[in-house]
């Protein structure tokens, strides 16, 4: 540990993920077949991911081994450093050790990276020419516009229109990697044409953007789909995160009593918790507390109900078991525009619906307001949403100093803010608002969801 850092050498890296299905509390309810309700096989998926993606999809191999060429571009910026928040406990005044994994010196500044590398990788393996793909807050398209400009692949983005007006620069980055950017909903599918049609001025949703990436790659014999978030594929390739973790704080003979990650579709809690988490599910690590951090304004796990739904606005997608809000739910427009999701990865909802893990939401103030104390205090600025990690470790922090505990906290840093600075802006001039999403309008929400007997 040098100062408040712990390091992993590249040659530790971890050269394997992780795969939580085969030690989930029960079974993962299989997708289905929106028209026959039957459950989805790899020829259901075929027009969309490459084989090698769907067979992980679908694997029970509790390891899957990283290949070379990935992990060769991994190690432009991995392992990532775990940092003592020290300063950080001092202004809190808790006898709590808060530690976190930073996932911001990546390429395009977050988590989304180790995922984007693998998904590019492998649609060049199957001899891929073009992806098409959603981003909510950006980080998403701008860590698979790198990986797809290195692999040579084409790359086409549509954006939730309210993050396209909000975050310029996030745009800018990814069309600096040659990806042609788009607001979504947009004129160019008829997905796009059927919201804009209801509401002219419609924000967008990352909903809205999958219809219409689906849309695409399910009409073009030449295009794949990828997806940041939500499939198990996904959440399996930011293991990494955790596994790094692991490691780490070995070194300073640590272990975590409670793991706090923000949570929008799943994957950057998935990427610090599930490898600590197998720890739990075999009865080594019985008391580890796990905690998803979801905004107030889209309160998937906290509001949400467990059932079946597309994991688009349209319903191209297969139904998945989840947490959800409906498919058919328009957010607010908040400013972590990566946490702005309806529905919560199948994984992560399994864990919660059988109490292996809890949920919290806050407020959209309360979060800037805990981001700019970790900026003043540790010197990092993050982006939006990884404060609500912040936000949810400061609060376990605070109770830690009313019993007088020494718990250890870890949370993950998944990016940092200095995209975001508009939304800063806005929290200065005290232009931003908070928003509870009411409950009746959240029944109205469920009315839509799919039947399923």
């Amino acid at each position: 540990m040098r100062n408040n850092q712990i390091y992993l050498n590249p040659s530790e890296m971890p050269r394997e993920y992780y795969n939580i299905l085969p030690d989930l509390p029960t079974p993962l309810a299989m997708p289905l077949n929106p028209a026959t309700k039957q459950p989805v096989g790899p020829e259901d998926l075929a027009p969309l991911f490459p084989e090698e993606l769907i067979m992980q999809e679908m694997s029970q191999e509790r390891f899957i081994k990283i290949p070379e060429e990935i992990l060769e571009l991994y190690s432009l910026s991995r392992p990532t450093t775990m940092h003592r928040a020290y300063r950080l406990e001092k202004a809190l005044g808790t006898p709590a050790k808060i530690f976190f994994k930073y996932e911001g010196t990546n390429p395009a500044g977050s988590h989304k990276t180790n995922t984007a590398i693998a998904q590019a990788f492998y649609n060049k393996r199957a001899g891929v020419k073009k992806i098409v793909t959603e981003t909510g807050a950006g980080q998403w398209g701008s860590a698979l516009s790198i990986a797809t400009q290195h692999f040579g692949i084409d790359l086409e983005v549509y954006m939730v229109k309210v993050s396209y007006d909000q975050k310029p620069y996030r745009r800018t980055l990814m069309q600096l990697h040659d990806a042609k950017v788009y607001p979504s909903p947009s004129d160019r599918t008829n997905s796009g044409r059927q919201i804009l049609e209801k509401d002219p001025n419609s924000p967008g949703s990352l909903g809205v953007a999958i219809s219409e990436a689906v849309e695409i790659a399910a009409n073009s014999s030449d295009t794949n789909y990828a997806l940041g978030s939500v499939l198990n594929h996904v959440m399996l390739h930011q293991t990494i995160i955790g596994e790094e973790a692991r490691l780490q704080l070995a070194k300073v003979d640590e272990y975590p009593d409670i793991i706090i990650a923000s949570a929008g579709g799943g994957s950057n809690f998935a990427g610090l918790s599930f490898p600590f988490l197998r720890d739990k599910l075999t009865g080594d690590k019985k008391d580890l507390r796990v905690i998803a951090v979801e905004p107030s304004s889209c309160p998937t796990l906290t509001k949400g109900k467990l059932a079946y739904d597309f994991g688009d606005t349209v319903g191209f997608t297969p139904l998945l078991k989840m947490f959800t809000l409906g498919h058919t739910f328009i957010p607010p427009a908040i400013h972590a525009g990566g946490l702005r999701y309806h529905g919560m990865a199948p994984t992560v909802s399994n864990l919660y619906e059988n109490k292996t893990i809890e949920a919290a939401s806050y407020h959209q103030i309360e979060v800037f307001d805990a981001a700019k104390l970790f900026l003043t205090t540790e010197g990092i600025l993050p982006a939006p949403e990884s404060a609500h990690a912040i936000k949810g470790a400061i609060e376990e922090a605070k109770k830690c100093t009313e019993r007088n505990e020494a718990k250890t906290i870890l949370f993950n840093l998944s990016g940092h803010g200095f995209l975001d600075l508009s939304a800063y802006a806005s929290y200065i001039d005290n232009n931003l608002e908070d928003y509870k999403l009411p409950d009746e309008v959240i029944m109205r929400y469920f009315a839509d969801l799919p039947v399923v007997d």
